[in-house]
């Protein structure tokens, strides 16, 4: 049995999501920009001669066979040939149902760094056609990377985003994602953007500013909590939603505008303030 190593599963903000359209086979076409910020879990690993895939601690509201975890180094076990096993323990700060990512990043650390720990040695773009059998947020984490992403979120172009801090505020339920897109009511026809060449790779921050979250009429709709939090982070600048739901954010110049609006939050409103990354910390491991 090996020694424990220690990786970091960031979270990531859709600073806008559109949903421009449908496939056939029912999954949405979307637009939007990934961020990653400087909050997230920890994902401990220990490799194993034994080939056995376990998790060493369990995670509440995640039944094993759902653990994206477990999932990714299954799939990279079978796909890569490996006779090698791993223990996986997560430390979880990040919200289930909160829309910043956290199962994808988890997943995405645990394939990054199971390709080096386990020897496999694929290439990047190897491992980001393996997470997207995962999910469709798992790509852009593998990818290491800010992005605009188009497709169902597979197809990613690296984009250069402004400095930031952001306050997220994480309202006290849990949303599902499926049942937001399947919502009648959701609007799938947004225009999809037209993006003029940009070859410093700095995304034109007018879109950013003129983006928003199709998603969010719906989930406000739905789930009063949401709704509350965001019209109260609303009063101090542009709040939107991210991915899904239920974590609403605003961006903010320095960290102290941030957590000088952070501190007046009322007393039943958790959340944390978080510096915008320019990639993800496991981009170059």
């Amino acid at each position: 049995m090996g020694d424990w190593h220690a990786f970091p599963a960031p979270a990531k903000l859709n600073l806008f999501l559109h949903v421009v359209g449908r496939r056939p086979d029912g999954y949405h076409l979307l637009e939007t920009v990934f961020r990653f910020i400087d909050h997230g879990d920890t994902v401990h690993l220990r490799v194993r001669g034994d080939g056995a895939i376990t998790r060493v601690a369990e995670l509440a509201q995640v039944a094993g066979e759902a653990d994206l975890t477990l999932r990714a180094a299954r799939l990279l076990q079978v796909s890569a040939g490996v006779r090698q096993g791993v223990d996986i323990r997560v430390d979880k700060r990040l919200p289930i149902g909160g829309g910043l990512g956290g199962g994808s990043s988890d997943a995405a650390t645990v394939l990054i760094a199971l390709n080096r720990l386990w020897g496999v040695n694929w290439p990047r773009e190897r491992l980001m056609a393996l997470g997207l059998d995962l999910g469709a947020d798992v790509p852009v984490f593998v990818c290491g990377e800010n992005a605009f992403a188009q497709g169902v979120g597979e197809r990613l172009t690296p984009v250069v985003l402004p400095f930031a801090w952001y306050v997220v505020l994480v309202p006290p339920v849990a949303v599902s994602t499926a049942d937001i897109f399947a919502a009648p009511e959701l609007t799938r026809d947004t225009p999809a953007v037209t993006i003029p060449p940009f070859s410093t790779g700095r995304f034109p921050e007018g879109l950013l500013a003129q983006g928003h979250n199709d998603l969010q009429p719906v989930v406000l709709n739905r789930y009063p909590e949401v709704a509350r939090h965001l019209a109260w982070l609303a009063r101090f600048g542009d709040a939107r939603m991210t991915g899904s739901g239920a974590c609403v954010f605003a961006g903010f110049e320095s960290e102290q505008a941030a957590r000088a609006v952070f501190a007046q939050r009322p007393a039943d409103m958790q959340g944390f303030v978080a510096q915008g990354l320019d990639h993800h910390p496991l981009r170059d491991f």
